[in-house]
């Protein structure tokens, strides 16, 4: 018996020294205890203070290179370069933008980066092919879709998306908003509302500390579907 605890225990300690990333991707490795009242005040500054948190977003998307993901509202395309140089040459970002000059200023500045795709993003969906996608990646984007447009939205998203693709939303908390700010924010509660009539669950959803904004990350529902065994 003690040879066999021996071996268990040699085979448990040699898993995590081989295999540290994946305990360390489990979650943002952050204690949700409160040990300082000051600890979830805003920090960051600027209009994206998410993005002063960039290191922590890109582990929470864990993209591997040859990943396909369309960025939609890719903006300045800042989330876009940084993706791109994860994903690779052998990958893909899809940079979507409602406005052409966007687009065409992406394209400039992506001129030598031949995995990123600018391209002119339509309002009601993504545009691009059928289970074409890795992970679909809306930062401050949500808020700005078409009014009672949303479940749609997140429904076409899924046609877009490998049954294995991830959905990623990045909002400004709207509970933490104030004034005109409240405009620009969405609740994380009705995003999973809807993301769930549209046939989203959410994996993860966390507050990005010191930002007032949060991620969250959403799979497709049929992942938690019982497969019947197969027949010998």
């Amino acid at each position: 018996m003690r040879d066999v605890r021996r071996v268990l225990l040699t085979l448990t300690v040699v898993l995590f020294a081989v295999y540290p990333a994946a305990v360390a991707r489990a979650d943002s490795g952050e204690s949700t205890r409160v040990t300082d009242e000051k600890q979830h005040a805003a920090a960051a500054r600027g209009g994206y203070p998410y993005r002063e948190k960039s290191e922590y977003v890109l582990k929470e998307l864990d993209l591997k290179p040859g990943d396909v993901v369309v960025d939609i509202g890719a903006g300045d395309g800042w989330w876009t370069e940084k993706m791109a140089a994860v994903v690779g040459e052998t990958g893909v970002v899809h940079a979507g933008e409602v406005k052409q000059d966007l687009v065409d200023k992406m394209k400039k500045k992506f001129a030598e980066t031949s995995q990123v795709k600018p391209y002119l993003c339509p309002t009601d969906g993504a545009g691009l092919e059928e289970n074409s996608c890795d992970l679909a990646f809306l930062s401050k984007t949500y808020h700005h879709l078409s009014k009672d447009g949303h479940v749609d939205y997140l429904r076409q998203l899924r046609t877009v998306l490998k049954p294995t693709g991830r959905l990623v939303v990045i909002e400004h908390y709207q509970a933490l908003a104030a004034g005109g700010a409240r405009n620009h924010a969405w609740s994380p509660g009705l995003l999973t509302q809807q993301a769930e009539e549209a046939g989203w669950i959410l994996l993860r959803s966390e507050l990005i500390t010191g930002t007032r904004h949060f991620v969250a990350i959403f799979v497709q529902k049929e992942l938690f579907s019982i497969k019947p065994p197969e027949k010998k």
